[in-house]
């Protein structure tokens, strides 16, 4: 699988990455396994995961499988901090105590010593400076190797990047991960242009838009089996299921029709090619579902396909 630089760093991720967010309750032991060293075999290096996901349990299973021989030298492995699940609430604190307390637990379920990513989940209340400043010790005292933010808008990913580069002491940031699909364009607004002006790599995550891309929904149809069926995600999938995104999804379907693919890898090739993206993030939850998104590595959209999904989602994309 190619390989592609993260940001203006020297860490190396491929272009296609496993996301982890439903392991745990739609994703059992047996079939993280086997994902796992599916992606592997396929040459896929960058694993996504956070304490956030299941409670942790989505960190244990990864830890799990490291622990069974899971070869961690192959590994980019990315976890996050400051968004977690405390008493079954969800709690974003981004205080410098409750991010190194959330990263010595990952490093603990993870069973690992030190994490190849390390990206602070979301804008929290604490300042600025003291959250950063987190990420610097992670750094200095070899826990972490590069570091990035998570569903940072425009101005906070930019203003994370200005303070981190004003001082060599700081570690400067590598990433930013965000929602980015043909249903979730608005990273296009600020943030794919924040990261391109400060080097940043784009980690884009739910490729597919939260599943509804690969088509599985079009015509009001909802499978037993999907994540919208489901009581804890539907609310996930919901705001994509509503009629204006009808049209794209359509527009997926016809294109896969006459370029003899599916429509989730003409939903992946589209995210996975676009400017600044380093790696688009999926989570499979069969075997199937990995092997459909693995053939995809080998093909690409033709430019009119391109511009003509670029059009019905919402306009040309400024940065190509």
């Amino acid at each position: 699988m190619q390989l592609r630089p993260l940001g203006a760093s020297g860490l190396q991720v491929s272009r296609l990455g496993l996301g982890t967010m439903a392991w745990g309750r739609d994703v059992d032991w047996p079939t993280a396994r086997e994902l796992l060293t599916e992606f592997v075999e396929a040459g896929g290096n960058f694993v996504d995961t956070a304490p956030a996901y299941g409670a942790g349990v989505a960190e244990r299973m990864l830890g799990k499988a490291l622990a069974a021989g899971l070869p961690r030298e192959t590994l980019v492995i990315a976890s996050k901090a400051g968004f977690v699940v405390r008493d079954g609430r969800r709690v974003i604190d981004t205080s410098r105590g409750a991010l190194l307390t959330d990263l010595e637990g990952t490093l603990r379920r993870l069973k690992t010593d030190h994490l190849d990513l390390w990206q602070v989940h979301a804008w929290g209340d604490a300042p600025m400076d003291e959250t950063l400043s987190a990420l610097d010790s992670a750094v200095q005292r070899g826990l972490v190797r590069y570091v990035g933010v998570s569903n940072f808008v425009g101005w906070q990913t930019a203003t994370a990047a200005t303070w981190q580069a004003a001082d060599r002491a700081r570690t400067t940031l590598s990433s930013v991960q965000v929602e980015y699909s043909l249903l979730a364009r608005r990273a296009e607004v600020e943030v794919m242009g924040a990261a391109r002006h400060h080097n940043l790599g784009v980690l884009a995550w739910s490729s597919l838009g939260r599943g509804a891309l690969t088509g599985k929904y079009r015509g009001g149809r909802v499978p037993r089996d999907s994540r919208a069926a489901s009581e804890h995600f539907s609310w996930f999938v919901e705001p994509y299921l509503q009629p204006r995104s009808a049209a794209i999804v359509d527009a997926v379907a016809h294109a896969a029709q006459g370029l003899g693919l599916t429509p989730t890898q003409v939903a992946l090739l589209w995210v996975r090619d676009a400017p600044q993206v380093a790696s688009a993030l999926v989570g499979p939850r069969t075997v199937d579902q990995l092997a459909e998104l693995l053939d995809a590595e080998q093909k690409e959209l033709v430019a009119p396909i391109v511009s003509a999904l670029d059009d019905i989602s919402g306009g040309a994309n400024a940065l190509r």
